[in-house]
């Protein structure tokens, strides 16, 4: 289903704050933060021209967060980033005794704050759900971080890592939103600006639209507000995809208002079940994105497929469940005439995509495409 941004807000400028943080000098901070971790540099910018010919636009580049830091995904320029700020605070601030970070997560963002964590010589202790599998969080707890199991949805541990966390001092490092509690996870949307500066600088031409997989919309408003902030008025046209069986972003731009929604039946796209959206995100994508966007988890396996066993030309690429789900858009919006219209995506569409994470549940990945993660990789 598509809903096309019609609030009152879009089109307004940023805010000041998010324009410093999002922009070119926020992204350039994060990027020497980065900089100063092992394995670094750029991930691939793919290009995808199989692709492209198959949905009848001009061109397809894909963003590969898969081989990011050796995390697996996105998330590793978020969480760890956060954590490597605020323990330098701490420590110029005169701090002594080790901090202890704590966050919820669906797997990826734990997994970087776990990474950051004990490169600053921290402790971390990591809220997972119901829903993140045995894989998940071994990963986690492969970086020495402390696993707490929480009954319910991703929204259910967040709650719970702030309440056990307020009890006993630890700070939390969510990538998401409330009232009182914007400034950590506006430094993990900054993280994830060194994304949309690396590809523009790596694209040969500008991007006319992009499709930015969300779940609580951390990726999406930071890749939309840097967007917003250094290209201003020849920005991309910003397409917001979610699960439509966890779109809380999607039901905030069609009641004109953030909502959070009643959780429901899980989707495959784990990384994405968010029923909540971040405080932060919504006030950026309210006026930078221009449609929003729901696929189903058939479109979801269908892009990693896609990916996974591409037509000739086109490099393999391995996507997770959550991963192709900007894909996932494209693929859905391409195949509607409607939708083609209504977006203005035609011949000379030039489509910016990122792949988010890689197959971090490698026997997931096998059950739901037929395909080994090796060897697709290989």
């Amino acid at each position: 289903m598509l809903l096309l941004n019609t609030l009152p807000a879009h089109g307004a400028a940023l805010d000041a704050a998010d324009a410093r943080l999002l922009g070119a000098e926020g992204a350039a901070e994060a990027m020497a933060g980065i900089g100063r971790l092992d394995g670094a540099g750029p991930t691939p910018l793919v290009s995808l021209p199989g692709l492209a010919a198959e949905l009848s636009v001009a061109a397809i580049h894909l963003k590969d967060e898969g081989r990011r830091l050796g995390l697996g995904s996105f998330k590793a320029l978020g969480g760890a980033y956060a954590v490597m700020r605020l323990a330098g605070e701490a420590r110029a601030g005169g701090a002594s005794s080790p901090m202890v970070f704590a966050c919820a997560t669906d797997g990826n963002h734990g997994r970087s704050v776990a990474f950051g964590a004990r490169r600053v010589g921290a402790r971390a202790v990591i809220f997972v759900h119901g829903g993140v599998s045995d894989a998940r969080a071994a990963a986690i707890a492969a970086y020495g971080a402390e696993i707490v199991r929480v009954a319910g949805t991703y929204d259910d541990s967040v709650a719970e890592a702030a309440r056990v966390s307020a009890e006993n001092g630890w700070t939390v490092v969510s990538d998401t939103a409330w009232p009182g509690y914007e400034r950590i996870p506006g430094l993990v949307m900054q993280g994830y600006t060194t994304i949309a500066a690396e590809t523009l600088a790596a694209l040969p031409a500008p991007p006319t639209h992009v499709f930015l997989q969300a779940g609580v919309g951390g990726l999406a408003a930071a890749v939309a507000g840097h967007l917003a902030a250094t290209l201003d008025a020849a920005r991309p046209k910003v397409v917001v995809v979610e699960p439509d069986k966890a779109a809380c972003l999607f039901a905030s731009a069609r009641a004109g208002t953030l909502t959070a929604i009643p959780a429901g039946e899980a989707t495959v796209m784990a990384m994405l079940e968010c029923y909540a959206p971040s405080l932060s995100a919504w006030r950026i994508l309210e006026r930078t994105a221009d449609a929003f966007l729901t696929v189903s988890d058939t479109d979801a396996v269908a892009a990693m497929l896609r990916l996974g066993a591409p037509a000739a030309g086109d490099a393999a690429i391995v996507a997770g469940e959550s991963g192709g789900a900007g894909l996932a858009g494209l693929m859905v919006a391409a195949g509607d005439p409607d939708m083609r219209r209504s977006l203005g995506l035609d011949a000379t569409s030039r489509v910016w995509l990122i792949n988010s994470e890689g197959a971090t549940d490698p026997d997931l990945y096998r059950r739901l495409t037929g395909l080994d993660p090796e060897r697709v990789a290989a």
